[in-house]
Formats: C-alpha cells, structure tokens, sequence
C-alpha cells in the first residue's frame, strides 16, 4: 500500500510539470494503459494519480473522452486570476517582511537569469525563470501553508499564465515588474511590494481580452474543437 502511494505521488508530480510546462495541455487525453506503460508501473497507482489530479483540478473527466486535461470556463479564468494575484500579493508583502538579506540575494539572482531570458525573448524559458522567481517569493514568506495554497492556484492557472507570454511585449513587461518586486522587497516594503504583485499577476480589460485572443479552443471549457 505505502509503494503504491509513493508511486501515486511521483506521478502526480511528474504529471503536474508536464501540465505546467506545456507537454500536456487542456483537452489532452489521459489514457490509464498509455500512462502505465510510459511510467513502467501499473494502473492502480496510475488512477490514484489521476483522482488526486483530479480533486485539485488539473484533470477532469468527460463523458466519452474519460481523463482529460482540465479546461477552464471564462468566468472561471477570471476569479482564478484574481484570488491568484491577491495570494501572490500576500507572499509578496510577507516577503518584504521576512526575507533574510542571502534570501534577497538569491532572489535578485533569479530575477538577473529572468532579464537572460528576457533577452533571449523565448516564452517557455521565459516562463521556467520566472516561476522560479516566484516561489522564492513564496518560500520568502515563510508561511508554509501560504506557500502550499498558492502554488495550488498556480499549478492550476499555469497553462494560461505561460500563455501570456506569447503577448507581444509581455515578456519584458513581466520582467520589468519583478524589477519593481525586487526592489520593493529588498527596500523592505511591504506595501508597495503587494501593490506592485498585485499589478504584475492580475489580468483584466484589455490584457484579458489578448489572452482570450490566442487561447487554442481546448484551453476553454465548452469550446468546440476548431
């Protein structure tokens, strides 16, 4: 039984990067034989690996497609992002408060390998930088369940918040921003901190209408495939 839940465990795991990194997408399928012959292990620790996708969101089951990617509804998307940038602004201003001068450190080196990345202007590595910038913001808050909630929010919003990247500018907007958190941080400024997180992750007006724009039909629950 305890193998059995450690190798649900590693699935989950392994199953969430794919999901967050893009190489599986919404609306793609998740097949218990393909993925029990991709992972060499059997179906049992396969489908409790897929439940616990499940009761966090990242996967859903559909009548006669069986385990899918999850989509997400218009409406869902919205109030997605804006509990996501009020959490991420909490992290933010605990961070502010918290983060030991090494910490600040640290941070400012991811933040110098998001300007690398920025220069290179590719969204995928892009993307890889800056949640790595992100959850040392989270760890920088030194609140375990904060960090727990909010990297739950963001594994599901992951697909789409990897997407805006491919907006025109938004890489170097992105950027510019954790500039702007860093500096409100290591100045040890809680409020400005929050402010300037809240900005940086929430979507609204026309920033939610160019995300909508290039989100392939599979990405939005109800849409057809075109």
């Amino acid at each position: 039984m305890g193998r059995t839940l450690n190798l649900a465990t590693t699935l989950v795991g392994q199953l969430e990067r794919d999901i967050v990194t893009g190489a599986l997408q919404p609306g793609d399928k998740l097949d218990e034989r393909t993925l029990s012959e991709r992972f060499h292990v059997s179906r049992t620790p396969v489908r409790e690996a897929l439940q616990k996708l499940a009761s966090s969101g990242l996967v859903e089951t559909r009548p006669r497609r069986g385990t899918v990617v999850a989509s997400i509804t218009i409406n869902e998307l919205i109030e997605m992002f804006e509990v996501m940038s009020e959490l991420e602004s909490y992290c933010a201003r605990l961070a502010a408060r918290r983060m030991m001068a090494q910490e600040v450190d640290a941070l400012r080196r991811l933040h110098e390998d998001c300007q690398r990345e920025t220069e290179r202007g590719e969204a995928d590595p892009y993307y890889a930088a800056n949640v790595a910038f992100h959850e040392a913001i989270y760890a920088g808050a030194h609140n375990a369940y904060l960090a727990r909630q909010t990297q739950a929010v963001r594994n599901r919003l992951s697909p789409y918040r990897r997407l805006q990247l491919y907006r025109p500018g938004r890489i170097s907007g992105s950027c510019a921003e954790h500039a702007e958190v860093l500096d409100a941080i290591a100045r040890h400024d809680p409020e400005a901190a929050g402010a300037v997180m809240l900005r940086h992750v929430d979507i609204q007006g026309a920033a939610l209408n160019d995300l909508l724009a290039i989100l392939p039909r599979a990405y939005l629950s109800g849409a057809k495939a075109g």
